[in-house]
């Protein structure tokens, strides 16, 4: 029997570059190596992944959208540099079409299409406020792949209130399981992402593990002796007869492959994603100091959501 492989995620790269460390630095990006590291996002539309991943690049970034960023659109969508992504959004904000776009950049239209459906969302969430906005429009929000954080601050509110809001009309994400095969022969991988395109989840938790949450994209000054730590403590877990659950997001590390931990979480580590992580697992902990400053960053937001930090 021919079976045809079925694919039902989206896999997306963005390479990440840091030529403001560098004086003198031609800032275009050619076909030669400029980046200092990649993060990798997993989700069910192009537009949720996308997002994801530019949120994956800098904590600084909230997602696809209007930014100050950019100083010369034209030029910026011309003459490719680490900023392009950026000048697009704004692009498509001050009017430019899809054809105009395509006609400096000439990037295929499927992409800008997918760009544009973000930013044709974002001027509808900017019509409401905290009281007015429908639980509906926050589901597409989602499903698009706005993080709490970024509808917060078009809607000017806060992230955890956005989560009270989802989590009072039941909008939540469902876990994934990535099938390493394509369907050719049931798969069962620990490989996992989360997403708001779906209905169900694809496997049960019932193991309470611990969360070690892993070094986030590589930087110049932090790369992989992070990664060393967070496998040791997995190892060390596991060692111990406790499941463990791996949260990371850059495919060049050994946290990452599939094997490592009983559960691997290829997701952002950021406030919201680990705690969808925390609740969905009931897990019993989590470790964030062998992941460097990314989750770090997160100790104080994490701990006053009553998260027990091992």
């Amino acid at each position: 029997v021919h079976i045809e492989p079925s694919l039902d995620y989206v896999v997306v790269k963005i390479p990440r570059w840091d030529l403001k460390k560098f004086s003198r630095v031609n800032k275009s990006l050619s076909s030669s190596m400029k980046s200092v590291g990649e993060v990798m996002s997993i989700g069910r539309t192009f537009e949720e992944t996308i997002q994801k991943a530019i949120r994956a690049i800098d904590y600084g970034f909230s997602g696809f959208g209007q930014n100050d960023l950019v100083d010369s659109i034209k030029e910026e969508l011309i003459n490719p540099s680490d900023q392009r992504l950026f000048a697009i959004a704004n692009a498509m904000h001050q009017g430019y079409t899809v054809d105009q776009i395509w006609e400096l950049t000439k990037i295929d239209k499927w992409f800008l299409h997918k760009l544009r459906n973000i930013i044709e969302l974002e001027k509808q969430l900017k019509q409401y406020n905290y009281s007015t906005i429908k639980p509906d429009l926050v589901l597409m929000a989602k499903q698009l792949g706005f993080s709490d954080r970024h509808i917060a601050k078009i809607i000017s509110s806060s992230e955890l209130s956005i989560r009270r809001m989802r989590h009072e009309h039941g909008i939540i994400p469902f876990v994934k399981q990535i099938d390493t095969v394509a369907a050719e022969f049931p798969a069962q991988t620990n490989y996992l992402y989360v997403t708001y395109n779906a209905v169900e989840h694809d496997i049960n938790f019932d193991e309470k593990g611990v969360m070690v949450l892993g070094s986030g994209v590589y930087r110049i000054g932090s790369s992989v002796e992070f990664d060393w730590c967070a496998v040791r403590a997995i190892r060390t877990l596991r060692d111990r007869g406790i499941k463990t659950i791996m949260v990371n997001y850059n495919p060049e590390t050994v946290s990452t492959d599939y094997d490592e931990a009983d559960r691997l979480y290829f997701e952002n580590i950021t406030l919201e994603r680990v705690l969808d992580i925390y609740e969905i697992e009931s897990s019993c902990g989590v470790i964030i100091s062998m992941g460097g400053q990314t989750p770090n960053n997160i100790a104080l937001p994490l701990f006053r959501q009553n998260v027990k930090i091992l």
